[in-house]
């Protein structure tokens, strides 16, 4: 099945949302990859404070996951997806008409606080209603999601020659018109009961032992994609030399999300054919972390010397190859994860357990990203081998704890939640055998 026959396949609801990540993320990236040079040049603010800024929005977003999971829970994913999207929107509008640092960071708090909102309860609405195709379902979320990041800077390189001012209005027109268009052909999905407070869905999701475990397992995905911003971009300045760092970075991200959007249908097709989704998880992240083992191992072989455009291509070629083996990793992992974490969490807790997910995925990324620079910073530069290895053990460990999970069952099956179920009733089978391993084995 190509990409647009499993397009067609889903429910009309997931399709809606799909495309409204898309242009989410096109609106998304039409503006973002600006704002730090606004900041610095237009509003003249130090760079510690364009820091701060930037630092404030990822923290806002990444911090509130869990209440954005929650509240999609209790209040449905439908509002809270569109109270998201217009929050959003009036953050993007207060970059527009915004020159004062209180306006700016007031801005950051509500674009991180919209992506908090909207984020796990588009995950959860695309979980619940997709249910047997929910593996291609977010192959093609992420299909998606890839296309946008491409054309969003695309069309922002054109809309910032008229103004930061004029981006940052088409921006937050794109997410209110997303948020209109939600209202109006999004379908309201009815609330499973609730008979406890939000204190006691909390209690469910951090005592589930059997999904921390696979959280834990999971954390160096985020964190090694990541590094395509950090890690694989400064190989790829370093290695093209003067005058070509901007254009091997460009050719970096170009070739990456042609990977994806090329490869994540096929690739989640073929390895969705197997009901047990452990060992292409555990896949996933072996090949990504082997992706971070291409660009030292060639820099010892590659000595190719000059400034000519040949030379640049032949000295990046292997830091563009990494990245298209990350990508590889990634659309084999990916899916899965999303799916597995709808089944961890059943009908009733999905946005709960999809927002406890992408907070401690955030989390980790940020202190994995530090020790990453940190390793960086004390060795022989962005193509040298600890930090490589770094990044390679992180995935190689990963993939070990998927497999480990796999052999003692505490995957869960690719079966179908039924409306009534609670979350997790599915973990009692396994319950007593893994209440009798170590402490040390049930991290």
């Amino acid at each position: 099945m190509n990409g647009v026959d499993t397009f067609r396949a889903l429910p009309g609801a997931v399709r809606l949302l799909l495309v409204n990540h898309l242009v989410g993320h096109i609106g998304f990236y039409l503006l973002v990859p600006f704002l730090a040079d606004y900041l610095l040049d237009d509003l003249a603010l130090s760079a510690a404070v364009v820091g701060i800024v930037l630092g404030v929005r990822n923290l806002s977003q990444q911090g509130l996951f869990l209440v954005g999971g929650s509240a999609a829970d209790r209040l449905g994913a439908r509002g809270v997806i569109m109270v998201g999207l217009a929050i959003r929107a009036l953050g993007f509008a207060l970059f527009a008409v915004g020159g004062s640092l209180p306006v700016v960071l007031a801005a950051s708090v509500l674009t991180g606080f919209a992506g908090a909102l909207f984020n796990p309860a588009v995950r959860a609405f695309i979980s619940r209603d997709s249910g047997a195709h929910s593996a291609q379902a977010f192959a093609l979320f992420n299909v998606f999601g890839n296309a946008g990041s491409a054309i969003g800077p695309v069309l922002g390189t054109v809309l910032i020659a008229a103004g930061f001012r004029i981006s940052a209005l088409v921006a937050a027109a794109i997410f209110a018109v997303l948020a209109v268009v939600q209202w109006l052909l999004l379908p309201a999905r009815p609330l499973p009961a609730h008979e406890h407070g939000v204190g006691a869905d909390f209690a469910t999701v951090f005592t589930d032992r059997r999904f921390w475990a696979f959280t834990l397992a999971l954390m160096p995905m985020f964190a090694l994609q990541s590094q395509i911003y950090f890690l694989f971009t400064l190989q790829a300045q370093d290695s093209a030399g003067p005058g070509h760092g901007p254009a091997a970075v460009a050719a970096l991200f170009v070739v990456e999300t042609i990977a994806v959007v090329a490869l994540q249908v096929r690739v989640t097709t073929v390895l969705a054919r197997r009901p047990q989704r452990g060992p292409a998880m555990a896949l996933g992240m072996a090949i990504m972390g082997a992706a971070f083992l291409l660009p030292p191992a060639a820099a010892g072989i590659i000595t190719f010397e000059g400034n000519s455009v040949a030379g640049t291509v032949i000295r990046v070629a292997p830091v563009v190859a990494a990245a298209v083996l990350l990508a590889i990793g990634v659309t084999a992992v990916q899916p899965f994860v999303n799916e597995a974490i709808g089944r961890f969490a059943g009908t009733r807790l999905t946005g709960t357990y999809f927002g406890a997910f992408y907070l401690a995925s955030g989390l980790f990324t940020v202190v994995a990203t530090s020790v990453t620079g940190a390793v960086l910073d004390r060795t022989g530069g962005p193509s040298s081998w600890p930090p490589a290895l770094l990044c390679a053990a992180a995935g190689l460990l990963s993939a070990v704890a998927l497999l480990r999970l796999h052999q003692r069952n505490l995957l869960p099956d690719n079966t179908i939640s039924q409306p009534d179920q609670e979350p997790n009733v599915e973990r009692d089978a396994t319950a007593t055998a893994y209440d009798t391993n170590s402490p040390g084995e049930r991290r």
